[in-house]
């Protein structure tokens, strides 16, 4: 890892958010010879956090492919199971995944031994912890990736290694030579993103975040405003057009400023909803909320995924040390953790 610049980043993220697209590769890599038997109709995967996020963005990239006319896909579904035990969904044709960063997640070890319990089929990734160890000793499948980062961090990894896993069982096809391509461009891209983050972070100081984008990529809303938790340290929320415009909105009516909204807009958007936009942004200034209007870069959809979540990484990490605040340490959780 290379020397920090900053002192107020003691664990040097920017490093960690500069490495970031060389995760996808390896992330396909290491999962290339996972094989799991069984003919699927769907897909659980289990995970908490950082863990669970990469799941939200395959989900999105995988149906694209299943709609778009080169047929990459096959049509199935992706759920996601943030709780102790599984859903119904896990034991009918599905594969389950279990996602844990640490290994050690204890809702996440929790669905592990329920699927092994009832003989349902599951691949799991981790670093190593008490999940590798289950898996070495019942013979599950199991990809190690790299440790030593936050599992928010580590979404090339996961990614990576899901969509391989996908791709192994014939629900997708193998897509590597795409997803690396992106990679490349996207690292190329890192310090323009890093440079125009630096300016979105000064307008967010002071205020808090509230993230939009429209239902295609909601879920680029929700991990932006997670990683303004997590990495910047201040409240965040989000939401998506045009749900947002018939109740949230509503909700700034008695307000004096206090938020900042980022709006992530898709050029490719419906037409009516773009229009949402610009309104929205006239009608919020009129109760003193600032806005930011950043239209999603690439021409195909795991390019504005990718882009979008690079350039959010950048901007938590600006509003950290704008607000004098090392971006990796999750101090509350971790006392969380101890009460429990």
């Amino acid at each position: 890892m290379k020397q920090n610049l900053n002192p107020i980043d003691k664990s040097n993220m920017r490093q960690v958010i500069l490495d970031g697209p060389s995760q996808f590769e390896l992330g396909l890599s290491l999962a290339s010879d996972i094989k799991v038997e069984g003919k699927f109709s769907s897909v659980m995967i289990s995970g908490m956090g950082g863990s669970s996020l990469p799941a939200n963005v395959l989900r999105t990239y995988v149906n694209d492919l299943a709609k778009g006319k080169t047929e990459h896909a096959k049509y199935f579904s992706i759920y996601q199971n943030r709780f102790y035990t599984l859903p119904p969904e896990s034991y009918s044709n599905c594969l389950n995944i279990i996602s844990s960063y640490s290994g050690n997640t204890e809702e996440t070890i929790a669905s592990l031994e329920e699927a092994l319990l009832n003989d349902l089929p599951c691949v799991a990734i981790s670093s190593g912890g008490k999940i590798e160890k289950i898996c070495k000793k019942k013979n599950v499948p199991f990809v190690k990736i790299p440790a030593g980062i936050e599992p928010r961090m580590a979404t090339g990894y996961f990614f990576g290694a899901m969509f391989k896993i996908l791709a192994n069982v014939g629900l997708v096809n193998d897509m590597t030579e795409n997803i690396v391509s992106m990679s490349n461009a996207l690292a190329k891209n890192s310090f323009n993103l890093e440079k125009k983050a630096m300016g979105i972070a000064e307008k967010i100081k002071g205020n808090i975040p509230v993230v939009y984008a429209n239902t295609k990529y909601k879920s680029l809303a929700m991990i932006w405003k997670i990683k303004l938790n997590e990495n910047g340290k201040v409240p965040a929320f989000w939401n998506y057009f045009p749900e947002f415009n018939h109740n949230e909105m509503n909700g700034f009516a008695n307000t004096k400023g206090g938020f900042f909204a980022i709006m992530l807009r898709d050029k490719d958007d419906h037409l009516q909803n773009l229009k949402r936009y610009n309104a929205a942004q006239k009608i919020l200034e009129t109760k003193g909320i600032s806005s930011e209007i950043i239209d999603l870069e690439g021409f195909s959809v795991i390019e504005k995924i990718f882009t979008s979540l690079h350039l959010g990484d950048w901007v938590s990490y600006y509003l950290a040390l704008a607000n004098n605040q090392d971006p990796t340490p999750v101090d509350m959780v971790e006392e969380f953790k101890k009460l429990l």
